[in-house]
């Protein structure tokens, strides 16, 4: 349920900007991002530096479509979200929080979380989404600067750099468990 939350924004985002305009993509993606804060708030959890972070930028987008240039394609929009995930995911590990560490707080016991490989753990399945986020922006960049190549070379890249991050969040913490021989549930899994 909680990869479901996470990833429901730019589900709906992607599924909208086929079949409607972008600023109406992104503000409902925004407003999906306000929805999975509110569920998060309501079951006593803590707030999401990825909700809000993704809540800021589609809403920054759609205010800059509607007010600056509505005419920004629909490839200019892509890398704009690209670009703020990104963002978000390589300024939360600056800053020392990577953003996966607030969902396995939530799902590990506490003694768990306190074991020296935790951190290190969600550092790296961090840098995995941010690695995602940055393949994803290099095809939109890519297909910017080369509009002769075919549209779904670039989804095919975003398809294969989210599910690969998505895959790689579910199977490193079993890896760690194997090869350090962690007790089990000592790193978090996703639901």
């Amino acid at each position: 349920m909680a990869i479901f939350l996470i990833l429901a924004p730019y589900g709906v985002y992607t599924f909208l900007m086929l079949v409607t305009s972008a600023a109406s993509s992104v503000f409902a993606a925004s407003a999906i991002c306000l929805a999975t804060i509110a569920i998060d708030v309501l079951r006593g959890r803590s707030v999401k530096i990825l909700a809000v972070g993704s809540a800021i930028t589609f809403a920054a987008i759609g205010l800059y479509l509607t007010l600056l240039d509505p005419a920004l394609g629909t490839l200019g929009v892509k890398l704009s979200v690209d670009i703020g995930i990104f963002v978000i995911s390589l300024g939360s590990m600056l800053v020392r929080r990577p953003f996966t560490l607030q969902y396995a707080l939530e799902a590990v016991p506490g003694e768990t979380a306190a074991m020296p490989g935790f951190l290190t753990a969600n550092y790296i399945i961090t840098g995995a989404w941010t690695v995602a986020a940055l393949l994803m922006m290099a095809a939109n960049i890519v297909l910017l600067y080369f509009p002769g190549l075919p549209v779904w070379s670039g989804l095919a890249v975003a398809f294969a750099a989210r599910n690969s991050a998505i895959y790689f969040t579910k199977w490193y913490p079993e890896y760690r468990q194997i090869k350090y021989g962690t007790p089990s549930g000592a790193l978090p899994t996703p639901r």
